[in-house]
C-alpha cells in the first residue's frame, strides 16, 4: 500500500471510517473486476480520493454500495464497499499512475530492477497497466493520455534539471496528472462548474504527492545514488515545506470553491489527513504520550509496559481476593471463547492481518477467538481527529470530529 493520504482510522468517526474503509475496498474490488487479481497490487490510498470526490459530488443512492463477501484483510468478515464510475476510475488512474511509479523505479535501477531481465519483465507489467487503464478510462470518457504524457515528459525533465531549477519545474507533470483525474470527477457527478476547483485541488495535491515523495526518500536515494528532486536542484527541506504549507493553503481554497452534496470524508482526507501527512513527513508529529515518540499502552500510564491489545496487563488476574483478600470479593475467570477458529485456519487469517495495518490501526477480530481487538494506535494519543482546526475558523465547533460537518467552514 502507498501513498501520502493515510489516516489511522481510530481518529475517524465510525460514520467516516466505515466511508473510508468502503471506498478502499471499492477500489481493491474495481481493480480485480476490471482488470485481474493481479491488478489489486495498485490498489493505493490516494487513488480512493478520486472515489471519494465523486461520489461527494452526487446524491446517495443504493445503487451505490454492495456487500464484498468475506476478505482476509476485513478479518474474514464482509462489508459494504463503493461500487460505479467513481470506483472504477480511480483503478483506472492508480494502473497508469502505477505504471508510472514501476517506472521510475527501473529508470533508478532499484533493487532487483539493476537486473535487465527483471527490468525488462517490470517494463511489460508497466505497459500492460497503461493499456488496461486506457480502456477503462475511455469507456468513463476520461483520456488517460494525458496521465501518460505527464509521465513521459517527467523523465525529460529530470534529466534536464540540475541546481537552480525551479523546483515547480520538477513536478509539473504530476500536478497536470492529478488535476485532470480529479477534474474528471465533476464530469462524472453531473456537475461540470465543479471541474475548475477540483482541478486546482488536484493540481496541489499532486505536488504535495511528488514533494513528500521527495522528502522522505531522500536519504535512502543519497545512500543508494538515486535521483532525487530536492538534491538534484539543491532546494531546501525549509523550501519544501514552504512549498507544501502553499499547496495545503490552496487545497483548502479550493475546496471552499466546489459544490459537494456530501464532502465529509473528502473534507477530512484533504483539509486535516493532508495536513498531518506534510507533519510526517517533516518529522514534526508524532503518535504518541510520550517524549520518545514510542505509542503509550492502556493499562500502564508511563507507556513502558506490555500492550494491552496483545496481552493482559501486569500480574494475575485470577488471584485470591475477597473480604479476606486486599482486593474485593473473588472474581470468577471469564469464560473461555467460543466458536475458536482451528489452528490451520487461524494462522491464515493472523498472516493476512499481519500484512495490513489492521493491528496497528483500528479494530480486528482475533483470528482465532472472534473477540473485537483494538489495533496499537488506539492506545496512543494521534491527537484529535480535528487538530488543525485553528486553521480552517476551528470548524469542526460544527461537528462531531467533522462527521456532519458540511465544509462551510474557513477550509
Amino acid at each position: 500500500m502507498f501513498g501520502i493520504v493515510r489516516p489511522c482510522t481510530h481518529r475517524l468517526s465510525e460514520g467516516l471510517k466505515a466511508e473510508w474503509m468502503a471506498h478502499l475496498c471499492g477500489l481493491c474490488l474495481a481493480l480485480r473486476s476490471d482488470h485481474g487479481q493481479f491488478a489489486r497490487i495498485v490498489t493505493n490510498y490516494d487513488g480512493l480520493i478520486v472515489s471519494v470526490l465523486t461520489e461527494a459530488q452526487t446524491a446517495r443512492t443504493p445503487a451505490q454500495r454492495r456487500t464484498a463477501g468475506p476478505c482476509p484483510l476485513r478479518s474474514m468478515r464482509t462489508a459494504p464497499v463503493a461500487r460505479g464510475e467513481g470506483a472504477r476510475l480511480a483503478a483506472a488512474v492508480s494502473l497508469v499512475l502505477a505504471s508510472a511509479k514501476v517506472r521510475d523505479h527501473v529508470a533508478d535501477r532499484d533493487g532487483l530492477l539493476a537486473r535487465r531481465p527483471v527490468a525488462a519483465a517490470a517494463r511489460r507489467v508497466a505497459a500492460g497497466w497503461d493499456r488496461a487503464g486506457a480502456r477503462t478510462g475511455a469507456r468513463l470518457g476520461f483520456d488517460t493520455a494525458v496521465l501518460v504524457d505527464a509521465v513521459d515528459r517527467q523523465t525529460g525533465i529530470e534529466l534536464l534539471a540540475g541546481p537552480g531549477t525551479p523546483l515547480l519545474t520538477v513536478t509539473e507533470p504530476t500536478e497536470t496528472a492529478t488535476a485532470a483525474a480529479f477534474a474528471h470527477t465533476a464530469v462524472l457527478a453531473g456537475k461540470p462548474h465543479n471541474a475548475e476547483p477540483l482541478a486546482e485541488a488536484g493540481r496541489l495535491f499532486g505536488r504535495l504527492a511528488h514533494l513528500l515523495d521527495a522528502v522522505e526518500d531522500q536519504e535512502a536515494d543519497a545512500a543508494s545514488g538515486a535521483w532525487n528532486p530536492l538534491t538534484a536542484t539543491g532546494t531546501s527541506r525549509a523550501e519544501a515545506r514552504r512549498l507544501c504549507d502553499d499547496a495545503l493553503r490552496g487545497v483548502r481554497l479550493a475546496l471552499r470553491d466546489a459544490e459537494f452534496t456530501d464532502g465529509r470524508l473528502a473534507h477530512v482526507l484533504l483539509a486535516h489527513e493532508l495536513r498531518r501527512s506534510v507533519d510526517r513527513a517533516f518529522a514534526t508529529e508524532v503518535c504518541s504520550h510520550r517524549s520518545d515518540g514510542l505509542p503509550a499502552v492502556s493499562g500502564d500510564p508511563s507507556g513502558t509496559g506490555p500492550t494491552g491489545s496483545f496481552g493482559p496487563p501486569p500480574g494475575n488476574p485470577y488471584a485470591p481476593s475477597g473480604p479476606g483478600a486486599p482486593f474485593g470479593p473473588p472474581q470468577p475467570p471469564p469464560e473461555p471463547p467460543r466458536d475458536r477458529r482451528g489452528l490451520v485456519m487461524g494462522c491464515l487469517v493472523w498472516a493476512g492481518l499481519a500484512c495490513t495495518c489492521q493491528m496497528c490501526c483500528g479494530t480486528f477480530e482475533d483470528p482465532w477467538s472472534h473477540q473485537r481487538r483494538e489495533g496499537l494506535c488506539s492506545q496512543c494519543d494521534c491527537g484529535d481527529c480535528c487538530d488543525g482546526c485553528d486553521a480552517c475558523s476551528n470548524c469542526c465547533d460544527c461537528c462531531n470530529c467533522c462527521d456532519g460537518c458540511d465544509c462551510g467552514c474557513d477550509c
